[in-house]
């Protein structure tokens, strides 16, 4: 008999983080590998977010804090929401997590019952529907095409929710498209929820600012003040401040449900690293005018991968307004048979194919919930985008 939970069995491991240690096993191996898989910005921690982080270990701030996160972060994340998006919260609203994914897993395992449904609009994050099956949830997937943008369309919606909706977890701009919700977009979606109370509403910022061509971000209970009162509102330190090996993740939301989010991280990791929630600190309220010149490198990255992609014989590729992905359709490729006499029937095969012949590492689109796609992250230098792509143009031009 197995010494595994039987919730084992419902989930599986992350797709993305597979790729990238199978990357790194090849190139381990002495193989030629571009790896397009992990979703990290390829920019160093600004210096001084760690000149923080090195005055708070000289100061011995290397205790314990609260369970879920120090007095003086949870201000500065409240002061961050009311500067950037113009939402009004108090200190015991906030919670901080190790990075955003435990706070997400945290509010689903706080408030789902077996049977709770969620909705997750397809293509989604890999873990989102794992993390609802571990918290006995259900997950129901709503597929948004690449003819709508990847963008949930409000009929769409309106159709998904019952009455055992507990949740909708919103992404905006989206890994793995970098689909962005204009204004328009997202108020048409919160209004189908202002007529459905009982829905709540996870919001997944981690791109806030990561967005290019003047697209205005916007977040659901901004657009709608009406939803303030059951939404959780996720945000984190990773993706703009070049800062995912120092895991801190922040919400902020109702206090009855940072509640339940604080009574799970109590008893389960406690507080996140005071070193990082010191860096996290300095790094809110400090300058942020390399974000900026950031985006102009990931844009001019994004146009080059795009162009390059959209001249690769089977491939279509959308210009995504934010975070740093592509989500290329491949529809072109399947029933395409490659050199060596394999017919590729699906995008995991195209994939396969890529890293195979060419030594290109992605995700494919089954992991995100949409197939026939591909996701690639260009958050890497111009110079490999170049090389990668063209050994993308080349694998397709290969298949007959």
């Amino acid at each position: 008999m197995s010494i595994l939970a039987a919730r084992l069995s419902r989930v599986k491991s992350s797709p993305t983080m597979a790729m990238s240690a199978k990357a790194r096993e090849l190139k381990a191996q002495g193989r030629d590998v571009i790896e397009l898989s992990a979703g990290e910005p390829d920019f160093p921690t600004p210096a001084n977010i760690i000149k923080a982080a090195e005055e708070a270990m000289a100061r011995g701030d290397t205790k314990y804090t609260d369970p879920d996160g120090s007095p003086a972060l949870k201000q500065a994340v409240c002061d961050k929401f009311k500067r950037d998006n113009n939402l009004d919260y108090e200190p015991a609203q906030v919670t901080i997590g190790t990075g955003g994914k435990q706070v997400l897993y945290n509010a689903l395992m706080a408030t789902l019952n077996p049977g709770d449904e969620v909705i997750i609009p397809a293509p989604y994050w890999v873990s989102y529907p794992d993390m609802v099956l571990l918290a006995e949830g259900t997950p129901v997937i709503v597929e948004c095409t690449q003819a709508n943008r990847f963008i949930l369309q409000p009929e769409d919606l309106e159709k998904a929710i019952t009455p055992k909706t507990k949740w909708i977890i919103m992404n905006s701009p989206s890994n793995p498209t970098g689909a962005g919700y204009t204004r328009a977009d997202m108020k048409k979606i919160t209004d189908v929820l202002m007529r459905h109370p009982h829905v709540w509403i996870m919001t997944d910022d981690m791109y806030e600012h990561l967005v290019y061509d003047d697209f205005d971000f916007c977040t659901p209970a901004e657009v709608e003040p009406g939803l303030y009162d059951r939404t959780l509102t996720v945000n984190g330190m990773s993706k703009a401040f070049c800062m995912t090996g120092w895991r801190i993740g922040y919400a902020a939301g109702p206090k009855d449900l940072i509640g339940g989010i604080r009574k799970i991280q109590s008893q389960s990791t406690s507080n996140p690293s005071s070193i990082s929630q010191a860096a996290s600190i300095a790094a809110l309220n400090g300058p942020k005018e390399f974000i900026a010149e950031h985006n102009e490198i990931f844009k001019e990255r994004r146009d080059l991968v795009c162009s390059m992609l959209n001249q690769a014989k089977g491939l279509d590729c959308p210009t995504p307004e934010g975070a740093f992905y592509v989500y290329p359709s491949c529809a072109g490729l399947i029933g395409k048979t490659t050199p060596d006499g394999k017919v590729l029937e699906n995008d995991e095969d195209v994939i396969a194919y890529f890293l195979e012949t060419e030594g290109i590492a992605a995700v494919h689109g089954a992991a995100f919930g949409l197939s026939p796609h591909f996701r690639i992250s260009y958050a890497t230098s111009t110079e490999v985008l170049e090389d990668a792509c063209q050994r993308i143009q080349r694998a397709c031009a290969a298949l007959t």
